[in-house]
Formats: structure tokens, sequence, C-alpha cells
């Protein structure tokens, strides 16, 4: 994985330091809440309902075992016991103190860590692919571009105040795992006729408009690849409205001007700049590549697994995938107890994820959009006892991809912008199903407690909205969304439901979804072969 140099190092120091005096003025009474407002964000820091937010970037969900024992000193030092990864593949800390901000960025500067970015109308934290570097169907590791694109848009100064703020997506597989079609940018590596290069999606994201990322171009050769996004950026900081706050995003200014012309716009600006060398020089390009070297697998690991323990032969079967390497895997391991907060690790969970990567992972883990955490690199023959220790801590819920692994941002029981809470419906959800799940099969779920769509209820096979419904939390329920590579978005049933009303109502989806399910549907395939209507009918009678 990447490794800091000098210059890497003093930009975070010295963000630090600047960041210090600014706290130090605002406690102080030297600068008013409105003029330090925009100074926290600039360093992840938010003020909530009960305290400040703290969220911390993991630059493409990638940190070794030093870095997420960090982040679990951090959540014991200042925080209350926990910290909440996000759908961002970021964590979060929700009860910091603002006069302990500065000394918690220092403590992330010595593992190379930050929050820089990770609010802002600027080019947020890099997302990719999960498996990257492990699995089998990826033409390139992504990981090194996305280093790239974090070097290219840290402080980039003309993208340091854009018209919103901006997400982008980097996989290098036909499989998304990564929604990478609901970002700002998309950023699918491919190769044609032996060359690498792009696919690059423009114009996707959630929020109370969602959009779904038009194709802008078919290929871009990697080496021009930089300039190309660029170019893209440069179309929407000129013409990306600044008047109104919801009309902003980029998704906005393609609707309005049509993806034919702004790909015009963007060929036009790409040919204007390809030449200012913008793109990185190839010793560059092979230094942040050499960091991610393909790690020294052991060639004689068995690559055979003893399922005689039924508990443990489950959880191989829904948390274990595929490894390119024979004698590996790569394990997922779920942050979605039953019962328990989605995405919530404590301390002592965060010090032993970052043990077992340590000593069976290569040092090396991962944060997922789907709010779980990976251990990419591990040999089959360890399996077992790295299952054991999960179980042990509360971990080895096997559900990935069922439908008590759910997505839900945090709601209102902490979030000023939301309607509803997301927590308890997430946990009621989870204790309701939790004996049918296996029998479901695949099936997404995602909440989120208000329009901003934290938690991807537009992507959920089952999605809901928590809103306000005359000073009441209201719950809307959606059928069809996706954020693989089958991407669409989910359609709102109807008339919301109170809390025990929407748990009510999935209940009857899936109940008439396993009625007219055939052979090995998917509850999403069921459904797009069905259509809505006879689920409505379920639901309402």
């Amino acid at each position: 994985m990447y490794r800091y140099d000098e210059y890497d190092q003093s930009i975070v120091d010295a963000r630090v330091e600047e960041f210090r005096d600014q706290v130090e003025r605002r406690l102080s009474g030297a600068l008013t809440e409105d003029q330090f407002k925009p100074l926290r964000l600039m360093n992840g820091l938010y003020l909530q309902l009960h305290a400040y937010m703290l969220r911390v970037a993991v630059p493409y969900g990638t940190l070794d075992s030093r870095q997420m024992r960090m982040l679990g000193h951090i959540a014991r030092k200042y925080d209350r016991g926990y910290g909440h990864f996000t759908t961002r593949q970021n964590i979060q800390y929700n009860w910091i103190k603002l006069a302990d901000a500065p000394d918690i960025l220092a403590e992330l500067a010595t593992v190379q860590m930050h929050a820089i970015q990770t609010s802002g109308n600027c080019i947020r934290n890099i997302s990719s692919d999960q498996f990257a570097g492990a699995a089998a169907d990826e033409v390139a590791d992504p990981r090194p571009w996305a280093e790239l694109l974090r070097q290219w848009s840290t402080f980039h100064p003309e993208f340091t105040y854009l018209p919103r703020k901006f997400k982008i997506a980097v996989i290098a597989a036909d499989e998304d795992r990564a929604a990478m079609r609901l970002h700002d940018i998309g950023i699918q590596l491919l190769t044609r006729d032996g060359v690498l290069g792009a696919k690059i999606f423009v114009g996707g994201g959630m929020g109370r408009t969602p959009m779904i990322a038009h194709e802008v171009k078919d290929f871009i050769t990697a080496d021009h690849l930089m300039s190309y996004l660029e170019a893209c950026l440069r179309v929407y900081n000129r013409y990306g409205r600044r008047d109104n706050i919801y009309k902003a995003r980029i998704k906005i200014l393609l609707h309005e001007i049509g993806v034919d012309a702004y790909r015009e716009q963007v060929e036009a600006e790409f040919a204007a700049i390809s030449d200012l060398g913008i793109d990185p020089p190839l010793a560059e390009l092979e230094r942040i590549t050499a960091m991610f070297a393909g790690t020294d697998f052991a060639s004689d690991a068995p690559d055979t697994v003893d399922r005689t323990d039924p508990d443990f032969a489950v959880w191989l079967d829904q948390n274990v995938a595929a490894h390119k390497q024979p004698g590996h895997a790569i394990v997922t391991i779920s942050l979605k107890p039953i019962g328990g907060i989605p995405g919530d690790a404590s301390a002592d969970q965060i010090d032993l994820m970052a043990d077992l990567a340590e000593r069976y992972g290569h040092d090396e883990l991962r944060v997922t959009h789907a709010q779980n955490i990976v251990l990419p690199h591990v040999r089959k023959a360890d399996l077992y006892a790295i299952w054991t220790a999960l179980r042990d801590a509360g971990l080895a819920e096997a559900n990935l991809d069922l439908i008590s692994d759910i997505i839900a941002c945090p709601g209102l029981d902490y979030c000023s912008l939301a309607n509803a809470r997301s927590i308890p419906l997430a946990q009621k959800i989870g204790e309701r199903f939790a004996g049918r799940q296996r029998e479901l099969g695949e099936l997404k779920l995602k909440i989120s407690g208000c329009i901003n769509a934290c938690g991807h209820h537009h992507a959920g096979h089952i999605g809901i909205l928590g809103v306000d419904k005359k000073g009441t939390e209201n719950y809307q329920l959606l059928l069809g969304g996706s954020g693989a590579e089958d991407v669409s978005l989910g359609k709102i049933t109807g008339p919301g439901f109170d809390e025990d009303g929407v748990v009510d109502a999935i209940e009857r989806v899936t109940d008439r979804y396993v009625a007219l399910r055939e052979g090995g549907e998917r509850f999403l395939d069921t459904y797009r072969r069905v259509g809505m209507q006879p689920f409505k009918e379920a639901i309402y009678g």
C-alpha cells in the first residue's frame, strides 16, 4: 500500500498546526461560529445534534494494522469507545470535543492519516473496489490510480471551491463493487488491444434528485486519464450552478445541458490542456505503482478448507470470496450483527481486526462502501482461526448481501439534517428477519434518515427514506434499486408508514417475493420480471 513521502507528511503536519490555531481562536472567541464553520468543515469537523462529529479519510478504503489501531485508540480516548464506518469508506466519530480535535488530527498524522477534504465543496475521499488487488476479475489494480487521484485532487487550486461536493470512484472489473455509476465521476479501468485505459461516466449521484452517471468517454488511454478528468472538472467548475445549492451538483448540469453538449465541452477543454503536463510523468506513476506490487503469497498454501463445523461452513459460503491466488481467500467482516448498529465497531473490535490483519492478512484491511471491513489476503488454512476470533468478538455474522446487511446513515439520533431515525429501524428489521434471511437470499436493504440519501436508499433492492410528516417520522418504501453493474434507481411504492408499519410492509414484500420467484431468482430479478404492481397489492391490499 502507499506510504507517505516527505511531501505528503509535511502537508498533513502543516494542516494540523494551521487547524490548531483556528480552534484556539474559536475557543477564545476571536472567531465566531460563522467564521469558523468553513474552516472546520475543511478538516472534516461537523457540528451535529449533540456534539461535534469528525470524519477521518481512509483513501480508497485501504489501511494497515497500525492505522486501524489508531482508529481504535481515538475511539477509546476521545469518543465513547466506538467508531462508525461510512459509505465513503471513511470512519466517523460522533462525540468529539472541539478542544480535542487538533490533538486527534496530530495523532492521526503520526500514522499517515488525516481528515482533509472529507467535507466541503471539493473532491472528497476517492473510493474504490474493496477487493482491489485480490479479485481475479480485475484488469489492473485500481489502487495506484486511486492514489494518483488522491494526490491530484488534494488542495487542487481550481477545485477547492467547486459548486458542490464531488465524489469519484474507480474500479477495474465488470462487476461493480463500489457503486461506481452513482458517483459524480465513475472510472472503469479496462484494456483495448492490450492498452490500459478507462471508460468515464459522469453525472451520477443520489440525494433529492438521484441520477445514474452517463457514459461520457468510451475509452481514454491511461497516460491521459488525469488530464481528461481535469477537463471534466473544469467544465463543471465553469458552468455548474452556484446560485442554488439544490441544483449545484454535476448531475444537474448534465441534465440541463445534455450529455452530448457536456461531452463536447469536455473534449474541447481536453484538447486545450492535454499538452500542459497535467498527466504525471512515467517515473511518478511507476513509483506509486511499485508500492502496490503483488503481495508475496505462499505458493504452496493448501487450497482446501475443513467444513465440518456447520456454523463455520455457513460463514464461509456467505462472507468469504474467491481470491486470484490459489490457497487464499477474501474475508468480509460484517459490522451488522443482528440487533446492532450498522457500521459501528467498538474500540476493542477495531483492535481485534487490526490484530487479525497483522497476523493473518498481510497487514492490510479495507473499508467497504457497504459499511463492512475486508481482509483482502488471507490463507484458506487460517480461515477457521479468523472466524473463531471474530465469533468471540461478535463480528462473525454470516449475512453479507442478505437482508440484515443493512446500509444505514446515523439518522436523527445524531444528524442535524435528518428527519427520521435510521438506527432503531435497522435494528428492528434485522431482528424481524434474522431467521429468514438465508431463505430470502441476496436482498440489499438501505435506509436514509433524510432526502440527502447518505444511506443510499435509492440503490437498495429495498430502500427506505425517512421523512417528516407533520412533525412525525414517516418512512417511504422503495423497490428495485441497485448500485451494482446492473445499476437502477428504486421507485416509491406509495404512502409511507410509521416505524413498525414499514417493518410489516417489508415482510409483506418479502412474502410476495417468495411466492412469485422462479428458480434461483434474487428479489431484484423477480421485481424486474413482474414489476411493482404485485408488491403494491401485497403492501396496501
